[in-house]
Parts: C-alpha cells; sequence; structure tokens
C-alpha cells in the first residue's frame, strides 16, 4: 500500500497562514480550518494542532487553543479567586 500524498505541503501553509495574521491572537479552530480549506488535508485535528503549536512558538505568534472542552465528569482542579494567597502542597 501507498503512503497518502498530499496535494501541497501543509507546513508550509501554517508557515504562510502564520505570517499573514502576523502578532494577533488567533484561534486554533480558525487556523486549522483554513489549512484544511488550502491544502486538503485528512489530517487529525490533534495533528495539525502539535503542527501549529509548533510553528508558532518559533514564529513568537500566540494561538488560542480552542479545541477542547472541559470533561464535564471531572472536577474542576483550578484554583478560585478565594484560593489566592494559600499555600497548597
Amino acid at each position: 500500500m501507498l503512503p497518502h500524498v498530499e496535494s501541497r505541503n501543509v507546513a508550509v501553509s501554517v508557515d504562510k497562514l502564520l505570517a499573514e495574521r502576523g502578532t494577533a491572537l488567533l484561534s486554533m479552530k480558525a487556523l486549522i480550518a483554513a489549512v484544511r480549506e488550502q491544502t486538503g488535508t485528512e489530517r487529525s485535528d490533534a495533528d495539525l494542532a502539535g503542527l501549529i503549536t509548533k510553528k508558532a512558538a518559533l514564529l513568537g505568534v500566540a494561538v488560542l487553543s480552542d479545541l477542547g472542552r472541559p470533561d464535564s465528569g471531572r472536577p474542576d482542579l483550578g484554583r478560585s479567586p478565594r484560593d489566592a494567597g494559600r499555600k497548597f502542597s
């Protein structure tokens, strides 16, 4: 079986999108949608998010991680404002 060959280089597309958008805060969902539209890639969201995160870090571009939702079955382990100043072990 031959490996899947993509029509355009996905990494080059990510580089161009990040360079075009500059220093604005970018949505991960919007970037993934733009990469899919430009390249027709069938890569998973997680794979594309990893590539985008890596490229954005190298370019110093902020990307909003808006892909996942908190699992409603798990407790929120974040600190509340009233916990400010308390020490946790």
